[in-house]
């Protein structure tokens, strides 16, 4: 009797890319870069190594993909055709939100600024500053102070929210650190005693809006 020719068992859910990058997100907003590692693409993606190798070069490589692909998404929300003020809010407030969701993105953005996902942070806010009257020779300086207190603040935030569990009552918090404030004599630190009562309730995202919209009002002033 004839025997059947053995059939090599195929993928039905080609791996891709992108489905690459999505799983390693996946991994990254669970556990930080250091749960990252190829072994454990491996077995969420039910492949080997050498698979995943095929589209990417390393764990670097696949970290800047990552931080693209966020980035992009977020870019490709932003509304076509809005004022150049309201345009760099959007950008603003999506790279913060992108970060406080995915921490890790931060850190990549200044690992390897010359990547797609910074350059479209910097075309964003910058491309918005001609259309703003900012004088050309202003531009570049403009660009750098928006895109660094964005990255800045945004980073703090992830970086705080993370200190704590999810669990935590955020107002219960700063409002010990407002109580460790008021310890200190108010004739030293005249300031931190007026302010210390809004700490406890003070909203990140509107706080650093607030400051998108100072920046702005004094880049208005550059002529």
């Amino acid at each position: 009797m004839a025997t059947r020719p053995q059939r090599t068992e195929r993928r039905t859910d080609a791996l891709s890319k992108q489905r690459i990058v999505d799983a390693a997100i996946e991994i990254l907003d669970v556990g930080g870069e250091s749960a990252l590692t190829f072994r454990a693409l491996s077995a969420r993606l039910a492949t080997g190594s050498g698979a995943i190798y095929w589209h990417v070069a390393d764990k670097n490589d696949l970290l800047a993909a990552a931080a693209d692909h966020v980035i992009a998404r977020i870019m490709d929300e932003i509304a076509r055709g809005a004022a150049p003020r309201e345009t760099i809010r959007a950008v603003a407030v999506g790279v913060f939100d992108a970060i406080d969701v995915h921490p890790w993105v931060g850190a990549q953005l200044h690992r390897e600024p010359w990547r797609p996902a910074m350059l479209q942070i910097f075309e964003g806010v910058g491309g918005q500053l001609q259309a703003l009257g900012v004088p050309e020779r202003a531009q570049f300086d403009s660009a750098s102070v928006l895109v660094n207190y964005i990255l800045g603040v945004a980073g703090q935030n992830a970086a705080n929210a993370r200190m704590h569990p999810p669990e935590a009552d955020r107002t219960a918090l700063l409002a010990a650190v407002a109580a460790r404030w008021m310890q200190h004599d108010p004739a030293d630190y005249p300031f931190v005693h007026r302010v210390a009562a809004q700490l406890p309730e003070h909203d990140d995202r509107e706080q650093f809006l607030a400051g998108i919209d100072l920046i702005l009002a004094g880049i208005a002033c550059v002529r």
